[in-house]
């Protein structure tokens, strides 16, 4: 029951996210709140157990993702080796894993994450420039090319999406190159479509 689950001695006494059921079920028979555990079997003491550690893993995951995302240094091109000096002594940073490799998988998970939301941000933004259109390749590739360019890339530094993919020039350029790509090959959007008077 749920009175039981809320006094058994997982919550103050398991705090290790890296714990075994074997090592852990021994300690908690020495634990005086085990005797609380009596109605529940073997697989629903693990199962309590199991779902607990996942917690613990969630909460840590989670605390050093706002690790990552406090620290000002952290850029879509950061490498571990840099941001490791610089949030090593925050406890989040060891609370999370004494293994140093679990810690910069996480990093990377992050970076990709976050790279992958920016390129999403930027592709949005340029469905809203409206001084493109399916001409602008066109437009780019002739003397008025330049100032065209300059329109553009003066909409996308008014907005923050617009230069989250700063630090990866190469790849923002060629995202923006395959949209216009993408406009000229499907011309110009078809007429809105006149509305009948309706008859009464």
């Amino acid at each position: 029951s749920s009175g039981i689950n809320a006094e058994w001695p997982l919550r103050p006494g398991v705090r290790d996210a890296d714990a075994s059921w074997r090592k852990t079920r021994k300690q908690l028979r020495d634990d005086s709140r085990w005797e609380l555990a009596a109605l529940l079997d073997a697989d629903q003491k693990e199962k309590l157990f199991l779902e607990h550690i996942d917690n613990l893993s969630n909460k840590r995951k989670r605390s050093f993702k706002r690790l990552l995302d406090e620290c000002e240094h952290v850029t879509l091109t950061s490498t571990w080796k840099e941001i490791r000096r610089k949030i090593k002594h925050d406890p989040r940073f060891s609370k999370f894993s004494e293994d140093d490799k679990e810690r910069e998988a996480e990093f990377s998970r992050h970076i990709k994450d976050r790279v992958s939301l920016a390129k999403s941000d930027f592709k949005q933004l340029l469905k809203e420039i409206k001084c493109v259109s399916h001409k602008s390749k066109e437009i780019l590739r002739g003397p008025n090319g330049d100032s065209h360019m300059r329109e553009i890339r003066q909409f996308l530094t008014n907005d923050k999406r617009g230069l989250v993919l700063d630090d990866l020039p190469e790849e923002r350029d060629r995202i923006l190159d395959d949209y216009l790509a993408e406009l000229e090959k499907f011309g110009p959007p078809p007429p809105p479509t006149a509305t009948r008077p309706s008859k009464r």
